[in-house]
């Protein structure tokens, strides 16, 4: 088979004129290369006796074969196709409507089993594998709105919808039973260790071992941990000192004030970051991107159904939640695992599905979009997860404790320290990775030996 550009005398050569050329039985048949056709679709044009082409006949000409029928029956199998491929991608989904209508159902005679040890370890990882999952596909859906809308509007929608998790589980966890005042501190304590230690240093070291130095905007960079280290200080370290309340907390004043700070702040950088400095937080220009598996996995579909299926896990979420704390509590509490345990499982639920989307970006050699995602999750959760809890503790007259204590406090200003020192320049490498990974190892350490 021969294929050809044709068209008929004064029209353009468009695709309503290229045609695919169908042999009769008479003249040979030729495989010829032709690089000079792109993806543009085609049509029918016969062969006469004399080898010489027939008037091109139109796809429903009534001499000519139904290319239309074949293309239709084409298409609907390709439908189905497609319809089981969605069922699978989106099974989560089933799953977890399904969970949270048993455990609805059932109302306290499926968490009442948390007495016993077995049936407790059972609810527990049942309900952390759903969230956890229905978070990961929080996080697909999100990539997939990065690539329709851009940086850095994809990657803020991610960060808002992990924000929105953790400010529903630990808001949750502290209505929940007994009042728990260190469980807010702890998850956003564990938020910056997690990614500013752990997964920073994940990224830094793949990134480094597969391309050796990459390339980062500074100026994006620089207004993260500007803002971080600020915001950081004032709600984690400053309550140690001051002296109008006691046990590092703040009085109301100065809670309405922080929240009121942490908002108007956080409500700016959205605007140098989407406006008038998007440039700041788009891909150095030094970066050579390389196109990774996980990039092709994604199937991208239509922004309606992206967001709705990412408001639908969102959903799911919320509505495990509360059954979560009940069994996170129990679990803390039965099994002797410290206070800082529960915040920590918090962040991990919250940061695994970001910290997956930032190591595929950074072995793609996309390293400003690993650093928007991991620092922007620690700016938004210091900017709208402290002004949430603080909310809380006015609203239900709860005490909530933020000062970081103990070895904790050092530990969270070097690590503030190490990653300005790691970003001064426009380019990283393996040590840097290996020193973010060791803060990390501390930081797991004093969880269990304070």
């Amino acid at each position: 088979m021969e294929l050809d550009r044709v068209c008929r005398p004064g029209e353009q050569n468009d695709a309503s004129a290229i045609t695919t050329k169908a042999f009769t039985a008479a003249p040979p048949i030729h495989l010829v290369s032709t690089a000079s056709l792109t993806s543009v679709p085609y049509g029918l044009i016969f062969w006469d006796a004399n080898g010489f082409t027939s008037p091109i006949r139109r796809l429903h000409h009534s001499n000519a074969a139904d290319m239309i029928a074949l293309v239709s029956a084409h298409s609907d199998r390709k439908r189905d196709g497609n319809m089981s491929t969605l069922i699978r991608a989106e099974l989560c989904s089933f799953i977890g409507l399904g969970t949270a209508a048993i455990f609805f159902g059932t109302g306290s005679r499926l968490v009442e089993i948390v007495a016993h040890p077995v049936g407790l370890m059972v609810v527990f990882l049942w309900l952390f594998t759903v969230i956890l999952w229905s978070a990961v596909s929080v996080a697909r859906h999100a990539d997939c709105l990065a690539i329709k809308w851009g940086e850095p509007y994809g990657t803020l929608v991610l960060t808002l919808s992990a924000i929105t998790i953790e400010v529903v589980m630990v808001s949750t966890a502290m209505l929940h039973g007994e009042n728990n005042p260190t469980l807010g501190r702890d998850s956003i304590f564990s938020v910056i260790m997690i990614a500013l230690a752990g997964f920073v240093g994940l990224v830094l070291l793949l990134g480094g071992l597969r391309h050796g130095e990459q390339y980062y905007n500074l100026q994006g960079v620089n207004s993260y941990l500007n803002v971080i280290m600020t915001l950081a200080v004032l709600c984690l370290v400053l309550p140690n000192f001051t002296t109008t309340a006691s046990d590092s907390t703040f009085s109301a004043e100065q809670q309405i004030f922080l929240i009121v700070v942490s908002i108007i702040l956080y409500a700016i950088f959205l605007l140098i970051q989407t406006m008038r400095h998007r440039g700041y937080f788009m891909e150095s220009e030094q970066a050579g991107v390389t196109a990774g598996p996980a990039h092709h996995l994604l199937r991208v579909r239509s922004t309606a159904f992206h967001a709705s299926m990412l408001l639908l896990y969102l959903v799911i979420v919320i509505l495990l939640a509360e059954k979560f704390a009940i069994p996170l509590d129990n679990s803390i509490e039965k099994f002797g695992m410290p206070q800082e345990f529960g915040g920590a499982m918090i962040a991990a639920l919250v940061l695994t599905p970001e910290g997956i989307g930032a190591v595929h970006a950074t072995l793609r050699n996309q390293l400003q979009r690993s650093i928007n995602i991991l620092l922007g999750s620690v700016l938004a959760t210091i900017g709208l997860t402290i002004p949430a809890v603080l909310t809380i503790s006015l609203i239900t007259k709860r005490p909530v404790t933020l000062g970081v204590q103990g070895g904790n406090l050092p530990l969270l200003l070097l690590t503030l320290g190490v990653s300005v020192v790691t970003f001064t320049s426009r380019k990283t490498n393996i040590l840097q990775g290996c020193v973010h990974l060791l803060l990390f190892a501390v930081f797991v350490l004093l969880i269990f030996a304070p």
